[in-house]
């Protein structure tokens, strides 16, 4: 039994072994294989199509010399799509609604756009922190501001994919624990609260979804700021 709404977000373990490392291996598993065969079935067709309108799509505003990450952001778009939609289904755990899986997947590829930069346009990147035309005096000021707003990116890319997951999970179990309490009372706004339940239930597949593409849209502009 749930003593706490909060306990579906703890890191439960087996043996002493964290299951969050089992619930990011196994939904792979679910995702057709490429064969050597000539002509592919449907349904990796579709898996195909798919990756490359989102990859196509992603990679728009990026230059050339970005595209070579296409390969990087279809898989983690990929990743986060599978671990954001598979924790919606009945007794399974979602990594993503963990902080510090969400910030040790942003700060790396964030702090590589960063390294990029620096290495190849030091000039370019160094001036994103003080604005063309700013006064005398400000100088200092949004120098500081604009070095606090580049440090902090990569915790709003995790906090923001942390907190929409938590948000909508926490939600759909407040709906459902109030459905439980009223069955047996009120069997007809029992009714009424289980169809906002599907609904709020779809509105979390897009959710999640949608929140894997921004994760990996904002790394391809950071990235489109550095190359």
């Amino acid at each position: 039994m749930i003593l706490s709404f909060f306990d579906q977000f703890t890191l439960t373990t087996y043996f002493g072994i964290p299951l969050m490392f089992l619930a990011m291996a196994l939904p792979w598993i679910f995702y057709p294989a490429p064969t050597a065969r000539w002509v592919n079935n449907r349904l990796i067709t579709l898996q195909s199509w798919s990756i490359n309108r989102f990859t196509h799509q992603l990679l728009l505003p990026v230059n050339p010399g970005g595209h070579k990450w296409a390969i990087l952001f279809a898989a983690l778009m990929l990743f986060l799509i599978t671990l954001n939609t598979f924790g919606l289904a009945p007794y399974t755990f979602t990594p993503t609604t963990q902080l510090s899986l969400n910030l040790g997947l942003a700060v790396p590829l964030w702090l590589a756009t960063v390294i990029i930069g620096m290495r190849d346009k030091p000039t370019h990147a160094l001036g994103h922190l003080l604005p063309e035309g700013t006064p005398t005096l400000l100088i200092p000021v949004l120098i500081v501001i604009e070095t606090i707003s580049l440090l902090i990116r990569p915790l709003a890319l995790g906090v923001r994919l942390t907190a929409n997951l938590t948000a909508g999970h926490l939600l759909i179990q407040l709906i459902a624990t109030a459905a439980f309490a009223l069955i047996t009372v009120h069997p007809t706004v029992t009714l009424l609260i289980l169809a906002l339940l599907y609904l709020l239930t779809l509105l979390e597949v897009a959710v999640a979804l949608i929140q894997a593409y921004v994760f990996v849209l904002l790394l391809s502009l950071y990235l489109q700021e550095n190359v």
